[in-house]
């Protein structure tokens, strides 16, 4: 009885070693439990997204995508399209966030103030490539003609955060020798591109700059006259939307994602995510967004 005691004593404290050395690697593989997984690998992934049309419209619009997204991690999505540029970074320096949408200008903000990285971005469908454009519109029976002449007149931004919506259009105003933050006449933030497009369209203002995608997507929705503005200007191209993860994920976590978005084949999801597919890319690609915004101050507005 006394050997048979201990024996089991025995059994009982090479249990207890093996599940305290062990016992979280059911939990590491990302299964179930939920919570920090491993070497911080989140249950459920918290995505964000910038607001860059109506909130409420972005958050409806990708459901489809963070079921996919679900269905490659293994893991629940949690989707989330704070109120504001600045808030979506705000929540990723905070660690309240795992993987966002950024802009460029949004990406850089993100990278100076935390350990962030860009892991992909979309090939867009009316180029061919990662680029995309800014535009700056006028009223279509508005007398002016070259971006010089907005010395002095209204002008629309988008959020003060938004790379075509704000930083773009600011170096086109620098190009055609006008400051934005002195030598226009009053200046708003909209918040949004679509805002801008109907400041413009509705004679509200007498330019604005927005995404030139967003544009024509209005324009062909009807959201926005055909015929009602008219572009003065376009930027020179602009590297795509970045997706940008927390860089305390696992590699291996953050390489499900680049293979998840890469894999995306389905006609309809890419429609929604205005994509012919995605690339990888890296630090180095938004190196001149940097570089403009900290010279057009920028790189801190919120």
């Amino acid at each position: 009885m006394i050997r048979r005691f201990y024996a089991l004593i025995a059994i009982s404290l090479v249990s207890l070693v093996l599940v305290g050395c062990g016992g979280g690697g059911g939990a590491e593989g990302g299964g179930g439990g939920g919570g920090e997984q491993g070497s911080g690998d989140p249950d459920p992934l918290r995505v964000g997204l910038i607001p860059n049309q109506n909130p409420e419209s972005v958050e409806a619009n990708y459901v489809p995508f963070g079921d996919y997204l679900s269905e490659q991690l293994g893991r629940e999505v949690e989707l989330t399209v704070p109120v504001s540029y600045g808030a979506v970074v705000e929540a990723m320096v905070n660690d309240e966030l795992d993987l966002a949408y950024f802009g460029g200008l949004t990406y850089v903000q993100a990278r100076n103030r935390g350990d962030v990285v860009p892991l992909v971005t979309e090939i867009n469908p009316r180029t061919g490539d990662t680029t995309y454009g800014s535009v700056i519109i006028v009223p279509a029976d508005s007398e002016i003609q070259d971006v010089s002449e907005l010395e002095g007149r209204d002008f629309a931004f988008g959020s003060v955060s938004s790379t075509s919506g704000s930083l773009y259009p600011a170096i086109m105003l620098r190009d055609a020798g006008i400051d934005y933050r002195t030598d226009l006449g009053n200046f708003n933030y909209t918040n949004g591109h679509d805002a801008t497009a109907q400041a413009v369209a509705n004679g509200q203002v007498d330019g604005g700059g927005l995404e030139d995608r967003i544009l024509y997507n209005l324009q062909e929705e009807g959201t926005v006259e055909e015929g009602s503005v008219r572009v003065i200007d376009e930027s020179e191209p602009i590297e795509g939307y970045p997706w940008v993860v927390r860089n305390a994920l696992s590699d291996d976590l953050k390489e499900d994602i680049i293979q998840a978005f890469l894999g995306i084949d389905d006609p309809a999801l890419l429609d929604l995510l205005r994509a012919e597919g995605y690339e990888e890319v890296d630090a180095s690609d938004y190196a001149y967004v940097e570089e403009q915004a900290t010279e057009l101050d920028l790189l801190t507005a919120q």
